[in-house]
């Protein structure tokens, strides 16, 4: 074994060990000149009697402090040799070393391991002296790749120190331009850093970096391969993101976080990978309110820009409210227009009915009015209003409309009693579809072949008729005419929305027309005109996903450009346009074919970016020889007498201890093992806790929870809160918290009689309990929760409990408050019944279910994890407040309950 040990063992400069032939001349100086001569303080009379004494100074160094000193001299020299133990020996030959790097979107995913193993070469190739070539697929301005020409091994380690991935798509063929006109002597070591993917290139990208010298590929492991995030597909309740990797070696489960604008976690889905699978579903499930705050969707661990999907007005849910004067809790007529329109509009987003009084009381994006809707001048003058502030009316012909045609909120003028098509005593014939406008919202929508008109209100011909016209007959007459009115819309189907005057609503035509209609909403208008429209960088995603502020080489984007022009050094993806406007350029849909090579040229092996672990050996004999040099110098003061017999046993001891603590790198591994010793023995401040149910989420949001709270506590009070610790309350010793943070999940068990005991215990102490059933966050209801609590407790010493009253110190003791929300609201808080008056008055046990640490939760930043329903930041900064109130409530009892007395305190000192 030691055999092989040695052949692992290199150096980098060897002619250094030259220095230990010095070695022996070194002994022979040590020993032939003797010490300092010994000191020694004694009065005359001693030397006048002839007294001698027993000890002599010797004339030359003993020994063992010569073999002490020389071993000291050849670590020295054995570390100016710099051994390496495990050296890489991956360039052979007397040519240069070649990297070539793919740095474009697909090479984010292990990014640092691939970088440490480039310098690695070039560590390497500095101690073979060999010169350098590198060069990359992409550049910062979207230029070709730059020719650095020859490099010395500490300037290609600086050029890859500064590399970042970038968030668009590289040119390897314009990268082996360069590389072919570098000229250089011998054969060259070749590298190609490659990000895994395939492409019509591969195969002669490859056979181009062989004819430069030996090639090795090195690919990355299949984890940290490329990974792309669709856009949502829109429609219904749930968002549904593709996604899709290049490798299918194995399983893999790739967890998604949605994200609002200010980058808080909305929700989090995982989606896994069959053996062989490349594309996988992800499904988002979310509240009308969280959906409209979605602003991202990206791996959870970086994977590049392709890995995030940036959400824009288009893909948000629009309020939708139909004018429906039946009454609210009946269903509508199996043949009435509301009936037909609801049907349609229920799969497509938020839909709400009723009167338009009722409906204008909350945020409406669409409202559709159909024909059996009585619309009053107060109604007429409401949603003109309404309209002019960015709404879009949806209105649909029939009966009524054919006779009141000029009530103002038409966008042509309509020409009274409509249009018959068809009949026993007509010449004509009901008419299908003509094409959709080519400048409308329908302009992909194919005419459907059985829909046919049997009537319709016409138009009144005008001079923009035919630019307010989507959607015509075929004999040409409007079908769907639309007019903007400020910010808003008015739009006009030009029949029923029922199948009294036609078969449009039984179409699935029908639904993508309201689909669209609905999308107007946000500001779309078409694609040709917003084609024209320049829309300036707003935030760019750089090559790891994370949004950034553009550069000043971005240029603004074209509508045109949105959709045709995939990205670039010029045009990053990112968010594009103003607060009015704004829209998503997302990288994934551009790139979605990508793929990992299906056949590797004749000689290429790909590797993965791993290699053997080269040990550096020189600080280790450095160390070694500064600890030989600090015992010959404490030996040297023993020697000479510089310390008294009682200073010598100290002095040892203390050396013994620093020669122990240099050597000794590992730690004790008892001490090691056990973390919650470890945890407290560093405690300094007050610690919150919490207790570990084994749901890896929620002990999460515990985790992050106590955390946000004691960043609040910190930076609001005087209180110094260190980090929160998990507790097994099985096992661990509670004594040390003053409050204990118990959330409760479904699958909790009953306590055990020795746990009970220890929690009475540490009630009786003093200690505090907030159990909190998280009514909403498990998805039950409030029986329940408190079922289940019921269950966990049975054996506790629960005192009588009364709900928070106003005037309890709970309310008062930092901040002033009435209501305790959390991520929710509307679960009371209860505590001890006022006649308790133990534990300096402080409840030992205090209940709710409003899910606190999901509303207190932050990442290492201080963003928010969590959204918090219904009241926002509000509702978020009422939490921190009842979570401040909470520990000063555990830590000064009843010192705010005692203010109650001020009054008659004040009047006696008047007094």
């Amino acid at each position: 074994m030691s055999l092989d040990l040695l052949q692992t063992l290199s150096f980098a400069s060897p002619w250094m060990l030259a220095g230990l032939l010095l070695l022996p001349a070194l002994w022979w100086l040590l020993r032939v000149l003797p010490p300092a001569p010994r000191r020694l303080a004694f009065p005359a009379l001693r030397l006048l009697m002839g007294l001698q004494t027993d000890q002599k100074t010797p004339n030359s160094a003993p020994w063992w402090l010569v073999l002490l000193r020389l071993a000291a001299a050849a670590a020295v020299i054995l570390a100016l040799a710099h051994p390496l133990l495990n050296p890489t020996k991956t360039l052979p030959g007397s040519g240069p070393l070649i990297l070539v790097v793919d740095d474009d979107w697909s090479s984010a995913g292990g990014w640092d391991a691939r970088m440490d193993y480039l310098i690695g070469l070039t560590e390497e190739a500095d101690r073979a002296d060999k010169s350098v070539f590198l060069v990359t697929t992409t550049s910062e301005d979207g230029t070709p790749p730059q020719d650095r020409g020859v490099l010395r091994p500490n300037q290609a380690k600086a050029v890859l120190q500064s590399l970042k991935p970038k968030s668009w798509e590289g040119d390897r063929m314009a990268a082996l331009r360069v590389a072919e006109g570098w000229r250089f002597d011998g054969s060259a070591n070749v590298f190609w850093a490659s990000n895994g993917l395939g492409g019509e290139d591969y195969s002669g990208f490859a056979e181009g970096l062989q004819r430069l010298g030996s090639l090795t590929v090195l690919e990355p492991d299949a984890t940290d391969g490329p990974v792309a995030v669709s856009a949502p597909e829109k429609g219904g309740a749930d968002l549904r993101f593709k996604v899709k990797r290049s490798y299918g070696e194995a399983q893999e489960r790739i967890a998604l976080i949605a994200r609002a604008i200010d980058g808080r976690a909305l929700a989090r889905e995982e989606v896994t990978f069959g053996a062989d699978a490349l594309e996988a579903e992800a499904v988002f499930t979310l509240p009308a309110a969280l959906r409209n705050e979605l602003a991202r969707v990206e791996t959870e661990l970086p994977r590049g820009a392709a890995a995030v999907s940036l959400i824009d007005e288009r893909w948000r849910d629009r309020p939708v409210g139909l004018i429906d004067e039946s009454a609210l809790d009946t269903v509508p007529a199996l043949l009435s227009e509301a009936y037909y329109v609801r049907r349609a509009l229920e799969p497509l987003g938020q839909l709400s009915f009723g009167p338009l009084n009722i409906l204008m009381k909350g945020e409406q994006a669409v409202i559709v009015a159909p024909d059996s809707t009585k619309l009053t001048d107060q109604d007429r003058e409401m949603l003109s209003g309404w309209i002019e502030e960015g709404g879009v009316l949806v209105r649909f012909a029939g009966p009524r409309l054919a006779q009141d045609i000029d009530d103002g909120l038409t966008p042509v003028r309509l020409r009274r009693g409509g249009r018959v098509l068809g009949g026993a005593m007509l010449w004509t014939e009901p008419l299908k579809l003509g094409p959709f406008s080519q400048t409308s919202p329908f302009a992909d929508l194919a005419p459907p072949q059985d829909v046919v008109v049997m009537r319709q209100v016409l138009a009144e011909p005008s001079l923009d008729l035919d630019t307010k016209t989507w959607a015509r007959l075929q004999d040409g007459t409007p079908l769907i005419t639309a007019a903007q009115r400020g910010q808003g819309w008015v739009v006009l189907v030009h029949t029923t929305a029922n199948a009294d005057w036609s078969t449009l609503a039984l179409s699935g035509t029908f639904v993508e027309i309201l689909e669209r209609l609905i999308d107007l909403s946000n500001g779309i208008t078409s694609n040709v005109e917003t084609a024209d429209t320049l829309l300036p960088p707003d935030r760019i995603l750089d090559g790891f996903g994370r949004l950034v502020d553009p550069g000043a080489t971005v240029t603004p984007l074209s509508g045109e450009d949105l959709s045709a022009t995939p990205p670039n050094a010029k045009n990053p993806p990112g968010f594009y346009g103003t607060d009015d406007l704004r829209r998503a350029y997302n990288l994934a849909e551009k790139v979605w074919e990508f793929s990992a090579p299906d056949v590797y040229p004749a000689g290429v092996a790909p590797k993965r970016y791993q290699a053997a672990a080269t040990v550096d050996l020189k600080p280790f004999l450095l160390t070694a020889a500064m600890v030989l040099v600090l015992i010959d110098g404490l030996v040297t003061l023993f020697l000479r007498g510089f310390v008294n017999p009682m200073q010598r046993r100290q002095a040892g001891g203390v050396a013994a201890l620093l020669v122990l603590g240099l050597f000794v790198a590992a730690p004790d591994p008892a001490a090691a093992q056990n973390e919650d010793i470890a945890t407290i023995e560093a405690l300094d401040g007050t610690v919150l806790a919490y207790v570990r149910t084994g749901d890896a989420e929620v002990d999460r949001a515990s985790q992050a929870g106590l955390y946000g709270l004691a960043l609040v506590l910190n930076r609001r009070t005087a209180v110094e809160a260190s980090n929160p610790v998990g507790v097994d309350i099985d096992n661990d010793e509670l004594a040390f918290y003053p409050l204990l943070y118990w959330p409760i999940t479904a699958n909790q068990q009953p306590l055990n009689a020795a746990t009970v005991d220890r929690l009475n215990e540490f009630m009786a102490s003093g200690g505090t309990i907030l159990f909190d059933t998280r009514d909403q966050a498990t998805g039950g209801v409030g029986g329940d929760q408190t079922r289940i609590l019921q269950r966990v407790a049975r054996g506790l010493d629960i005192p009588t409990m009364e709900q928070v009253g106003p005037e309890h110190v709970l309310t008062k003791s930092f901040y002033l408050m009435q209501d305790f929300p959390g991520r929710w609201t509307g679960s009371p808080v209860w505590v001890q019944a006022g006649g308790e008056t133990s534990n300096d008055s402080v409840s030992r046990v205090i209940v709710g279910g409003n899910d606190w640490a999901a509303a207190w939760a932050v990442d290492e930043l201080g963003q928010p994890l969590y959204a918090v329903v219904p009241g926002g930041d509000r509702q978020r900064e009422m939490a921190y407040r009842f979570g401040v109130n909470l520990v000063m409530y555990t830590l000064t009892g009843n010192y705010k309950a005692d203010q109650v007395h001020v009054p008659a305190i004040l009047e006696r000192l008047g007094q």
